[in-house]
């Protein structure tokens, strides 16, 4: 299972490409073969995917019943803008504009590992996020997380 750790700040290039730091790198799975999937996130960012985590959202999203409604718009929102990109010889990828417009990307950007993604922000996005981090996080922790451990 693919475990991304880090922020990197980065920029985009002019065309729009944005290299993927050599931490980041050393992280991808062989199993991804270098192919990624960059989506929108559930926030207001982009989430790249290494092919083979991208196939496993797809075959959760496959168990989904598709005749509730809430499924159907949950899965028509989560795959709208899905893009196939692939790292080049100097370990570039090409963000579609669309997708970069969506997430507010200019130039600066963060990279954040999350889990088995990788979120791309705008760093003036990502720097209001953390700005506004819950004014208790050891509630939201005892919240989310308190009742997964016995003793």
């Amino acid at each position: 299972m693919t475990q991304f750790l880090g922020e990197y700040e980065i920029k985009l290039d002019a065309k729009g490409r944005l290299v993927l730091p050599a931490a980041l790198l050393r992280q991808l799975p062989v199993e991804a073969g270098g192919k990624l999937v960059v989506n929108r996130g559930i926030e207001k960012c982009l989430s790249l995917y290494p092919a083979n985590e991208w196939d496993a959202q797809m075959a959760e999203l496959n168990k989904l019943n598709p005749y509730v409604k809430e499924n159907r718009e949950f899965v028509r929102y989560f795959l709208r803008g899905a893009t196939p990109v692939e790292l080049d010889s100097a370990n570039r990828i090409l963000l579609p504009k669309h997708l970069l417009e969506h997430a507010a990307i200019e130039k600066d950007l963060v990279l954040a590992g999350n889990l088995n993604n990788i979120e791309i922000w705008s760093k003036a996005l990502h720097t209001s996020l953390l700005d506004n981090e819950p004014e208790d996080f050891s509630a939201l922790a005892e919240k989310v997380m308190g009742g997964r451990f016995n003793g």
